[in-house]
């Protein structure tokens, strides 16, 4: 029998385990993922990003675990584990939505376990900053802008198992989301990338630039409904991958939902499953039969869903109507160029409801909405030469998905 291109491990691990216990758990169910080691004992630069920033005051402890990030226990063993078997550089990495200079400073939350391992920290959101090509092309974006920290390094995705109220899932390729700096005019406020439409198909971008060499998800607990302020879960288990949408695939199966599902199935409410979209690219598989998986805990581990926040024919007009829009954009650049050239623009129902250099302290869509509350709102850069390469096909297509 040939030997599957993708290989996974889930490993029971109680919730009340200690340290020593989860680091081993980890070491024994990453010792099989060779095509994983082949690529980070070579390494001379490992960057990492761990599911852990959030304000100190925001933090939430369920059963004596982080409910929302992952857990200072697991984060521990995953820096022992790469300190014993690399001798790379560690840089750990992340971006601060939560403060107003979008810094991450020095005392943040899980400072001390890198400083615990001699691991340096790169703030995403500072320069030096550098533009990678999507491989093969983009979903979304031809190109992105990150940290030059990720130059030549190999990529390590930490994540915890919980439901997203846009994604559905929020496991390793989500995790990626907090890669691009949100400063412009180098970065791109949250809200540009994280969009009706656009996100799921920008997560599947950021998987191919990074395209981490190990994937682990911390699932000792879960979160069920959303990302932040979610019902924890007990979960028992750790998950880890050679392939960052293989490995998100059997999370989301051993969350007791379908990885090959789409909008509008649950857990997919709001938008399109990114790891299907990646799949469809050809980066990994959400088929099961077609990874080495092996699994000493039963589907589903807790019970799992996103919350219900709109209706279905509230969302499903907000996708039409910003497909609408990011479609009159393209058929009318030279027109918007000439009057918004340099600018970021709002559009909705064919008018630029707001332009301007930044749109970061605008708040929430649904206010800016006005009266037309089922009109989705498209968020754009009005560049002469869309050098960002959006994929306005995307668009095309997601209107005929709703047809």
């Amino acid at each position: 029998m040939a030997e599957k291109q993708y290989r996974v491990r889930a490993a029971h691990c109680s919730y009340r385990a200690s340290g020593e216990e989860i680091y081993q758990t980890l070491r024994r169910m990453t010792d099989p993922l060779t095509r994983s080691w082949e690529r980070l004992e070579k390494a001379d630069r490992i960057v990492i990003k761990f599911n852990m920033m959030k304000l100190h005051e925001r933090l939430f402890i369920y059963f004596g675990r982080r409910r929302e990030l992952v857990d200072d226990a697991v984060c521990r063993a995953v820096l022992r584990l790469l300190r014993e078997r690399t001798t790379a550089e560690l840089i750990a990495t992340d971006t601060n939505p939560y403060t107003k200079e979008h810094l991450m400073g020095t005392d943040f939350n899980y400072a001390y376990l890198l400083n615990e391992f001699d691991v340096q920290f790169v703030d995403s959101n500072v320069a030096p900053f550098k533009t990678y090509d999507v491989p093969g092309g983009g979903c979304m974006f031809d190109r992105y802008t990150l940290s030059a920290c990720f130059d030549g390094a190999e990529v390590v995705s930490v994540a915890k198992m919980k439901n997203h109220l846009f994604m559905g899932v929020t496991l390793c390729m989500k995790n990626l989301f907090g890669l691009p700096p949100i400063t412009p005019p180098e970065g791109r406020v949250r809200s540009y990338y994280h969009h009706f439409i656009r996100l799921p198909y920008v997560l599947s971008d950021l998987g191919m630039i990074a395209n981490p060499a190990l994937n682990i998800v911390d699932a000792l607990t879960g979160q069920w409904g959303r990302e932040w302020w979610g019902k924890g879960r007990i979960c028992n288990a750790l998950l880890a991958g050679d392939q960052v949408t293989a490995t998100d695939a059997c999370g989301t199966y051993l969350m007791g939902h379908d990885p090959a599902s789409d909008w509008p199935t649950p857990p997919f409410r709001r938008d399109r499953n990114h790891l299907l979209i990646a799949a469809n690219k050809g980066f990994g598989t959400v088929d099961l039969d077609e990874i080495d998986f092996e699994s000493e805990v039963s589907s589903p581990l807790a019970e799992f869903d996103s919350e219900v926040t709109d209706s279905e024919a509230t969302v499903e007009s907000w996708r039409l109507t910003t497909c609408e829009q990011g479609l009159y954009y393209r058929d009318r650049q030279k027109e918007l160029m000439d009057r918004y050239r340099g600018n970021f623009i709002f559009l909705q129902d064919g008018e630029v409801v707001w332009n301007g250099e930044n749109p970061a302290n605008l708040g929430s869509r649904r206010k800016l909405s006005g009266k037309k509350k089922d009109q989705g709102m498209w968020l754009k850069l009005v560049d002469p030469e869309e050098v960002e390469g959006e994929q306005f096909d995307v668009y095309d297509e997601c209107l005929q998905l709703a047809s």
